[in-house]
C-alpha cells in the first residue's frame, strides 16, 4: 500500500499531520541547503522509530538544531551536543546527533566546492539508488540504504514519493523534480 493510499485510512490528528506532509512536502523539490539539511536530519532520526514520531518532533528538531542552519551547526560544540542530548523534544541518540553536526560541517565543504549542498545533489544527478546510497556513505554519516532512500525520494531526486494516480504526484510533476527530468 502507498503512502498515498495509506493516509486514507488514518483519523483525527493523526491523518492531518500525515496529509500535511504528504500534500506540502514529500517528494516537493528543496532549494534551499538549511531546509535539505534540516530533511537529511529528520530522515536520519527516523531510522528505527516511525516516521509519525518525526512529524510530530518537527518543530523541536528545528528549535533544537538552530532553524537547521548548517553554519551553526557545524560551529556546534561539546556543550551543544550535552544540550542536544537532553533535549526531550528530540531524539536523544549520540549517533545521530554527531551525525547532525559532522554532516553539516561536510555540507560546509561541499558548498565551497560546489556552491551549494543542492549544486552538489545536482551535479550527481542522475543515479541510481545504490549509487547514491555509495555516494551518501561515503561522504555523510549514520546514512544507510533507507535513509538515503526517502531522503532523495522526499526531495524529489528519486521516484516513488507518490502513486501516479495520487493528484500530488501530478502537481509535482510540473514542479520538474529531479527524477523526471531523467
Amino acid at each position: 500500500m502507498s503512502y498515498c493510499s495509506y493516509i486514507e485510512y488514518m483519523s483525527g490528528e493523526r491523518k492531518e499531520l500525515h496529509k500535511n506532509y504528504h500534500d506540502n512536502h514529500y517528494g516537493f523539490p528543496i532549494q534551499n541547503d538549511n531546509e535539505l539539511f534540516g530533511r537529511l536530519i529528520l530522515e536520519i532520526n527516523q531510522a528505527g522509530l516511525s516516521w509519525e514520531t518525526i512529524l510530530k518532533k518537527e518543530i523541536s528538531f528545528r528549535k533544537a538544531y538552530s532553524s537547521f542552519n548548517i553554519k551553526t551547526v557545524a560551529a556546534y560544540t561539546e556543550k551543544d551536543f550535552d544540550r542536544l542530548m537532553t533535549d526531550q523534544g528530540i531524539i536523544r541518540n549520540r549517533l545521530k546527533i554527531n551525525a547532525a553536526i559532522e554532516n553539516a560541517r561536510t555540507i560546509l565543504l561541499l558548498q565551497k566546492e560546489f556552491g551549494s549542498f543542492e549544486k552538489w545533489l545536482e551535479f550527481h544527478h542522475p543515479k541510481k539508488k545504490d549509487e547514491w546510497v555509495k555516494l551518501f556513505k561515503k561522504t555523510f554519516r549514520f546514512t544507510g540504504g533507507e535513509i538515503v532512500n526517502e531522503f532523495l525520494m522526499s526531495i524529489g531526486y528519486l521516484p516513488g514519493a507518490h502513486a501516479e494516480d495520487c493528484p500530488v504526484y501530478k502537481k509535482i510533476l510540473k514542479l520538474k523534480p529531479m527524477w523526471a527530468i531523467q
